[in-house]
């Protein structure tokens, strides 16, 4: 009896793992990977499900986001995060066809060391068949830390849940190389980037899939996912981590993890860090207390980001038009003022940003009562957005150590300039120097100073004058000290609130 009773036992377990298991052959010959998430995360209907993407990306906002490398995407049920995951994907272009589409998540149901790519066969969702890129294989074999197990990937919805929106948006076919990284080791993220680096370019796209915490009340969940979007924005896996272990060790009630994901977004960044052309960008945020299914009490947080490269600032070419200057000369004055009011200026607030103000280029921000100064910091590096590095620089401007810092009583009285600078061009020699035209830039050992090209009008100096003042009162090496400096010049787009009244 006992061992019919262990035969009938095997026979259920036998059962139990072919259902699991079960595929369809594809005509490879492979296993396909059946939905699991279809009726619960999203519905198993492909009418019902194209009705909902539909109306996801129908409403989404459009935002001004030059090409996408990477998209941070969150993987829960649609009801209460498909407004932002589809606002992401709109970002794409529909008719673009990739060569590689990486899709990378965190393992949420089993537990094992490393990578595991799925390569059996199709991934299989409502709206049909998404292929596996041949790469998958590669990686695979050519890895000894990536393997092609197909247990994390059996009951795994994190991956499963992005395919519908790229199916339903993406007009050109597409194939997938589809990841789960299991354990929280850093040291495996850090290999698995190194693989992976080579394929960040504008012909791929990654797709990293995670939300941010879990289970905390509203408010402490807002708090907990700004920290963790601003770690990302860093670009720096250290301050990622230890955003993360802040956030997670700083006693927020029932906060469980910051980001489940969290090693998914760890492997991208180990990319990213290296690159100095590249940005993050926050686009959109809720949470599921916002979703009229979800309570105040108990969230999960819901953040859409990008990463986008940094389009090269054409000297010749680039331009500024009215509406571009007015948005930067507002956002200055929003930035300062959150800023003394002891806020932190929450970036994805800023819907819609004029797409040439995502070009690098240096920065110098001005603050003025009446005609008086009352702060001044640049940055020559064209290593930011022009809108993220004015927004640095506005900051920077009220803290001047040559004044008192500004006040919010003040600000009300203040005027704010901005210029938008050239590439410095090294010059040989001071013919090549137009006064008036061009700002300069002397150096000399460790010792550094700039005036910009209005100072000249500003001061009606001379050439002599204006590059004796600069050595001597800005880079400190004496009134002559600019005849064997190093000599930069540049040209400064410059507008102001005197010409753009200020809104607010």
């Amino acid at each position: 009896m006992q061992k019919i009773y262990f035969n009938f036992l095997l026979l259920l377990t036998c059962c139990w793992f072919l259902q699991t298991c079960h595929a369809q052959s594809d005509s490879h010959g492979g296993i396909d990977r059946e939905p699991v998430a279809a009726g619960r995360f999203y519905p198993s209907s492909a009418t019902q499900l194209e009705a909902m993407l539909g109306t996801y990306f129908g409403t989404a906002t459009d935002k001004a986001v030059s090409e996408p490398l990477a998209l941070i995407v969150p993987h829960a049920g649609y009801v209460f995060s498909g407004e932002v995951a589809a606002t992401i994907y709109k970002l794409l272009d529909q008719d673009k066809q990739f060569k590689h589409i990486f899709l990378i998540g965190s393992s949420h149901t089993t537990y094992f060391n490393g990578a595991s790519i799925y390569t059996q066969g199709d991934f299989i969702t409502p709206l049909g068949r998404v292929k596996i890129d041949e790469l998958a294989a590669s990686l695979v074999e050519e890895n000894s830390f990536i393997t092609n197990d197909i247990v994390p990937h059996q009951s795994e919805h994190s991956l499963e849940v992005q395919l519908p929106f790229l199916q339903y948006w993406l007009n050109k076919p597409f194939s997938i190389v589809p990841i789960i990284i299991g354990g929280e080791s850093e040291s495996n993220c850090r290999k698995l980037a190194d693989v992976l680096a080579p394929y960040l370019n504008r012909e791929n796209l990654f797709i990293i899939s995670t939300d941010f915490s879990h289970y905390p009340a509203y408010d402490d969940a807002i708090r907990s996912d700004n920290a963790m979007a601003n770690a990302i924005l860093s670009n720096s896996t250290e301050k990622f981590s230890q955003t993360r272990k802040d956030c997670e060790n700083k006693g927020i009630n029932e906060l469980v993890t910051a980001m489940c994901g969290w090693t998914s977004v760890y492997t991208l960044l180990g990319i990213t860090e290296k690159l100095d052309n590249v940005h993050f960008e926050k686009i959109i945020y809720r949470n599921s207390g916002d979703s009229p299914y979800g309570e105040k009490d108990g969230v999960v947080g819901y953040y859409g980001l990008v990463l986008a490269e940094i389009p090269d600032n054409d000297e010749l070419n680039f331009s500024l038009d009215d509406s571009d200057k007015i948005y930067l000369l507002d956002m200055a004055r929003t930035t300062i003022k959150e800023y003394l009011s002891g806020k932190e200026y929450d970036q994805s607030s800023n819907a819609n940003i004029p797409k040439n103000l995502f070009v690098a280029a240096g920065v110098f921000v001005t603050l003025r009562i009446e005609d008086n100064l009352r702060g001044c910091i640049g940055n020559f590096s064209p290593e930011k957005p022009i809108y993220r590095t004015v927004q640095e620089m506005a900051i920077a401007a009220t803290q001047d150590p040559r004044f008192l810092p500004v006040t919010l009583e003040e600000l009300s009285h203040i005027e704010v300039e901005i210029s938008v600078l050239t590439p410095l061009h090294r010059i040989k020699s001071i013919e090549e120097f137009e006064l008036g035209k061009h700002g300069i830039y002397i150096k000399k050992g460790n010792r550094s100073g700039t005036f910009l090209p209005q100072v000249a009008d500003e001061t009606g100096w001379s050439t002599e004058e204006f590059l004796g003042h600069c050595a001597r009162d800005k880079a400190g090496i004496g009134w002559d000290g600019w005849k064997d400096a190093e000599l930069y010049t540049y040209e400064a787009l410059v507008f102001s609130e005197h010409n753009y009244p200020k809104k607010n």
